[in-house]
């Protein structure tokens, strides 16, 4: 029995119609999933409203010693580090930052479970005033494909510490690494059953997940354009909805940059995971008079990219994730060089393996350059002073992440001050990641740092207000 095996309990049976779970790399069939319906969101939802009681109630320690043991299970079942790669799309080293950052959520968040709870305040009646922090009750967990099992641990492990139960929807396309492989490992940890429902589903369940009167908090990694919907449809219901969605953001590149060391971080930042991250280096702001050598730098290491089926070749880049992203990628490329944006790497494609492409001469007529394109596309446009700078890599609605590249780290500090965004790397790409960090940006790219560190105190729990007198108050009347 493998640990996919040991699903049962934390998946309640599902009615909707059967999905078949493909391969990117080569359209095979690893297996198939129930989808679940409007009707399966709402009995998980009040089974899961019925377990969080006696969860919440358990000692802290109990919490944090089933969180502890996921972290392990994570590394210790070789066989998620291949689902990765295979469901997917990964690089066997981007799988192994999966694992690792997933047990490395479930340490942090056993350590909530143990965090002061409140605070004594002062009180002018005779009476003990204080603060306490409590479980809102039961989270939604709606997770997207690029990063499935990171975009799902990160609300679910911190939600459960905290004594929340957890309805979760990962993407069908990613139903097994970012839903059923949490079932399982939690199931083996010791979490007791009815706390965490996997719903893998289409928009038909994210709806009802967000409607449903038992889940007080939606967690949403996702899309601008869902996450708007997601936050409208909560706001209508009076829930709170933490929303990480998408990006285009600025690498900065300022004429002080040591062009032999940055290629590799430019390159990192546009292609990893075949661009499908949402913090992704969608822009290339590069001085003037380092522009040219920096494309014809980045071209090459573009063409010097191996890429293929990462479960049966070393490669750099793997899959994108269906036809559909597929035909959103090359529309946008073409779209680009058709309104004047020139080609000087990639832009072709075998089957789901599209090249990594360099685009120069962006301007706000590319629409690869204005537009998240969730693709290895790395557009490149030059400026020539600072505040230049700061003008190109605000004039974009999305505010994830930013990097600048610059031989004093104090003025690119001075720089980033400027510029709205959730995230700031000076010397580094924009695609980070850490368990103990806070996570999520502005404006068009969501709610701001809702997982992640002591934010997840904020996402997972009201603050309540309590007083205890001696005696009954008596008053006026």
């Amino acid at each position: 029995m493998t640990l996919l095996d040991r699903t049962d309990r934390h998946s309640r049976p599902l009615t909707g119609p059967e999905y078949t779970v493909t391969e990117p790399a080569t359209g095979e069939a690893l297996g198939s999933v129930t989808l679940a319906t409007p009707e399966d969101v709402e009995a998980a939802a009040q089974a899961a409203r019925a377990a969080q009681t006696a969860w919440a109630k358990a000692p802290h320690f109990v919490r944090a010693g089933v969180l502890r043991k996921a972290g392990d299970l994570f590394t210790a079942h070789a066989e998620l580090r291949e689902w990765l790669v295979r469901e997917a799309g990964s690089i066997p080293g981007k799988a192994d930052f999966e694992l690792h950052v997933a047990a490395q959520e479930c340490y942090e968040a056993a350590a909530l479970a143990s965090r002061p709870a409140g605070q004594v305040l002062p009180t002018e009646e005779p009476r003990l005033s204080y603060t306490r922090r409590v479980p809102v009750g039961v989270v939604g967990v709606i997770a997207p494909f690029n990063a499935p099992l990171i975009l799902s641990i990160r609300s679910v492990a911190p939600a459960l510490a905290l004594g929340n139960a957890v309805v979760l929807k990962p993407d069908p396309r990613t139903a097994v690494c970012g839903g059923l492989a949490l079932a399982a490992v939690f199931a083996e940890a010791g979490l007791p059953e009815g706390v965490l429902h996997v719903l893998p589903g289409g928009p038909e369940a994210g709806e009802a997940l967000v409607a449903d009167p038992h889940i007080p908090v939606i967690s949403f990694t996702g899309s601008t354009a869902a996450g708007r919907a997601v936050g409208e449809a909560a706001g209508r219901h009076l829930k709170r909805a933490h929303l990480e969605l998408g990006g285009n953001s600025a690498l900065i590149v300022l004429e002080d940059a040591d062009l032999d060391a940055v290629i590799s971080t430019a390159a990192w930042g546009s292609f990893f995971h075949q661009g499908q991250i949402c913090m992704t280096a969608g822009r290339h702001l590069v001085h003037a008079s380092l522009y040219d050598e920096y494309v014809d730098r980045l071209a090459a290491r573009a063409e010097s990219l191996a890429v293929g089926d990462p479960h049966r070749e070393q490669v750099h880049l793997g899959p994108l994730i269906d036809r559909t992203q597929l035909g959103k990628v090359h529309g946008l490329v073409e779209a680009s060089t058709a309104s004047g944006a020139k080609l000087a790497a990639g832009g072709t494609h075998d089957r789901l393996f599209y090249r990594p492409t360099v685009l120069t001469d962006a301007d706000d007529l590319t629409p690869a350059y204005t537009e998240e394109v969730f693709g290895p596309v790395a557009p490149v446009r030059s400026f020539t002073t600072p505040d230049e700078a700061v003008a190109l890599a605000t004039a974009s609605p999305y505010g994830l992440s930013l990097g600048i590249v610059t031989a004093d780290p104090v003025r690119g500090l001075e720089l980033s001050d400027r510029i709205p965004t959730g995230i700031v790397h000076i010397n580094d790409q924009t695609v980070n990641d850490e368990a103990v960090a806070p996570f999520g940006g502005v404006a068009a790219s969501g709610t701001g740092s809702r997982v992640g560190g002591d934010a997840n105190l904020e996402a997972f729990t009201d603050l309540r207000w309590t007083t205890v007198r001696a005696d009954v108050a008596r008053y006026p009347f």
